[in-house]
């Protein structure tokens, strides 16, 4: 049966007026596109849940807070289902004991307890009842216990009211884009314990939100849930709660049953996929609560798509398919689990663009930068349905595809790829390389869509030494070398594959790069390359953290990657956390700005890649110790999206950046990826081969163990020691045709 059939039809009374959100923010990493960093959000601390395309974000007392400037709420494919739910007993608000997020994220537990309150003309003193809410996400649906306990001596009568209420706000919207024009309220249908709530959007497609209640309520109205619970000393009572969006079925389980088989599903599921990566354990617990954090983070942003698991961007505002921020992640956690990698390019060679559509910056070839479902995006109100306006993502798919073949041996899976590399190569040659100079330049076609098209997207990022903003078409020094890469991907694909002519023609494709590349974007008196050369072909002569990613491609010629490495290990650059994007003393330097001075992890794991790859393991793992360090200021140890740069003060930890998403894909694997290259850890399949080449532990870690390394069909357990300076080897445990080598 179809809920959706039951709905009355939509009345124009119903129709809510145009939301009244805030201005933008200046320093939003997209511009028209803020997240909001009003004063009541910086202050608040929320919790967030996501279990595939559904996330939620709750505060302290496990309530969704409603009101100017706030965005939480249950979303599902980029619409919020539920904007508003708070509990009160006995007509007031609990007070807060302690809110706890589990470690593998599966469960958010609120502990509460009653203020002083009248019942019937007595009074009941606080702390004498316990409220205790459960909640987790699984598939389209959230569930939540409550349990209210009596620790009184007598008898007690208490009045549990849920509030609600869904405003089927889109994402873009709920965080502050204005819309002229919305869709329509349908009237809610009541039954005995359930309430079904739904909108009509513009798009034409009906959204719904069916809430369901065990026990049935003593009295429920469209937007109130009311029980009333008479609790004996010391016993306990439960309330269940399901909110599903846009179910299509009748349920055909009990709310209370339907929560503990949800359950056990969700952390079943959990536990089985991060049992595919990789283990890690030290002899540093605090490293130990971080790196777990890490890898449940890593697999609860994971969302199964047709091809294989997906790392989504980050929770709350990017859960969903980015290209860039999955490539990167599946970069970072390749040795960990390949399996990423394998969801990432199969799906982004399923959505690889096929025509020319300016409205979403799409030439055939190019690879996706982002997806959307909400109802702005389906009507182009907002450009993202499926949007293609990042001139990274295209290389960085040939090279993540390169790095893939390295890591596991599948010529298979290359082979099935094979077209969607072709056809990113052309994209490449064709369209990036927009004046036929040898390098590749983006440009917006859509003028709503994003001015910068590099990571570092916000529109102030790419600037002249005088703090201009650059004119484009822009080329950025790190996409050179992106390119530079994949052209030597593509060649040893090609090669594998039998495609010798072509091969041999991306090898020269790649060194006449490095040549050009190296003449045009090195700046001697800098001793670093230029950021991006504008639309004139000038350089853009600002020292900046995205020539650290030229290093990890090789473009970089030996003396100069002595100097890069330098320049970013120095007090302007190195702020004790971690590298900035940009240094003090450069014109638009400002540590707090989202791309302009602050740290950003995944950042830094992309500049420690290149450190080691170049020889600079001790700067490598001086980077690893700086982020490490900052972690044990981070709530739950979760690295965040990005910190402010203010310099390393003793005794005080790094400033945060209001607004910034924690968990995030790239982030999250920051930590990670940081143990791959301090390591010098690679894998040969031809030879079933571990190699650690020059490998060096941070001061942190005296002992690091890794479980479960696999490679060519064997399986390695190895502990690390730091003995002085060097690292000594040890495997522990070895199964099938596996072999280890150290490498001094």
């Amino acid at each position: 049966m179809d809920l959706r059939t039951d709905l009355p039809p939509p009345t124009s009374s119903a129709e809510p007026e145009a939301a009244h959100a805030p201005e933008p923010d200046a320093n939003a990493p997209q511009d028209g596109y803020p997240v909001a960093a009003s004063s009541v959000l910086a202050e608040r601390r929320l919790h967030t849940l996501k279990y595939g395309d559904l996330f939620g974000v709750f505060d302290q007392n496990g309530n969704i807070m409603s009101g100017p400037g706030i965005a939480d709420g249950l979303y599902y494919l980029d619409t919020r289902h539920l904007s508003s739910l708070s509990l009160s007993i006995c007509g007031t608000q609990p007070i807060l004991l302690s809110a706890t997020l589990r470690e593998n994220n599966a469960t958010l537990s609120c502990d509460l307890t009653n203020p002083d309150v009248e019942i019937n003309g007595t009074t009941l003193d606080h702390d004498l009842l316990h409220l205790r809410r459960t909640l987790f996400l699984r598939d389209e649906t959230s569930y939540e216990r409550l349990q209210v306990r009596n620790y009184d001596v007598i008898e007690r009568t208490v009045v549990v009211e849920l509030s609600f209420r869904a405003d089927f706000a889109d994402l873009f919207e709920a965080r502050g884009t204005k819309r002229l024009r919305r869709g329509t309220l349908r009237p809610p249908v009541v039954g005995t314990d359930t309430v079904l709530l739904a909108y009509d959007g513009l798009d034409n497609r009906l959204r719904t939100t069916r809430l369901r209640f065990s026990p049935v309520p003593e009295r429920l109205t469209a937007s109130t849930a009311r029980f009333s619970l008479t609790l004996q000393p010391g016993q306990r009572q439960l309330i269940h709660i399901e909110t599903a969006c846009d179910p299509t079925d009748t349920p055909d389980r009990d709310v209370a049953e339907a929560f503990l088989l949800s359950m056990v599903e969700a952390r079943r599921s959990l536990r089985l996929s991060s049992a595919r990566a990789a283990g890690i354990a030290s002899s540093n617990e605090i490293f130990n609560e971080a790196i777990r954090r890490c890898i449940c983070d890593i697999y609860m942003l994971l969302t199964d798509k047709p091809g294989g698991p997906y790392p989504y961007a980050g929770v709350p505002w990017y859960s969903t398919a980015f290209g860039r921020d999955a490539l990167i992640t599946a970069m970072q956690t390749l040795w960990l689990d390949p399996a990423i990698a394998r969801g990432v390019l199969n799906y982004l060679a399923r959505h690889q663009a096929e025509t020319e559509d300016p409205i979403a910056d799409a030439e055939p070839g190019k690879i996706l930068h982002e997806v959307r479902h909400g109802e702005m995006a389906e009507l182009g109100e907002v450009p993202f349905r499926h949007y293609y306006g990042s001139v990274d993502s295209t290389p960085l798919f040939v090279v993540l595809a390169g790095e893939y073949l390295d890591r596991t041996g599948d010529v298979a899976m290359m082979a099935r790829l094979w077209p969607n590399i072709e056809r990113a190569i052309d994209w490449i040659d064709k369209y990036g390389d927009r004046d036929n100079d040898g390098f590749v330049e983006y440009g917006r076609r859509n003028l709503n869509g994003l001015v910068n098209q590099g990571w570092k997207d916000s529109f102030d990022s790419i600037f002249h030494a005088d703090g201009t903003l650059a004119e484009g078409p822009i080329a950025l020094c790190e996409v050179q070398s992106y390119v530079y890469a994949a052209k030597r991907a593509a060649a040893t694909i090609g090669r594998r594959l039998g495609h010798a002519v072509f091969a041999e023609r991306m090898e020269a494709d790649a060194l006449a790069l490095r040549i050009a590349f190296n003449t045009s974007f090195w700046l001697e008196d800098l001793g670093t390359y230029a950021i991006a050369l504008d639309g004139q072909k000038r350089p853009c002569a600002v020292r900046s953290s995205n020539a650290g990613h030229l290093l990890m491609s090789g473009i970089v010629p030996r003396d100069r990657a002595t100097r890069i490495v330098s320049g970013l290990m120095s007090r302007t650059f190195f702020s004790g956390w971690g590298i900035r994007t940009i240094p003090a003393g450069e014109a638009r330097y400002n540590p707090m700005a989202y791309h302009n001075g602050s740290v950003w992890p995944h950042d830094n794991a992309l500049i420690a890649i290149g450190m080691a790859r170049y020889g600079f393991k001790d700067e490598a793992a001086r980077v690893f110790s700086g982020l490490f360090d900052a972690s044990l200021y981070a709530d739950l140890r979760r690295l965040p999206e990005l910190f402010c740069g203010f310099a390393r003060q003793r005794g005080e930890g790094p400033v945060r950046y209001p607004v910034a998403c924690s968990p995030q894909a790239w982030a999250a694997a920051t930590i990670p990826s940081l143990i791959q290259s301090t390591l010098g850890l690679r894998f040969d399949p031809s030879t079933a081969t571990v190699h650690f080449e020059r490998p060096r532990l941070p001061a942190f870690l005296d002992e690091l163990t890794l479980y479960n390394l696999s490679v060519g069909g064997g399986r390695a357990t190895v502990h690390l020691q730091r003995v002085g300076t060097e690292v000594a080897l040890n495997v522990i445990e070895r199964e099938g045709p596996i072999k280890v080598v150290l490498t001094s």
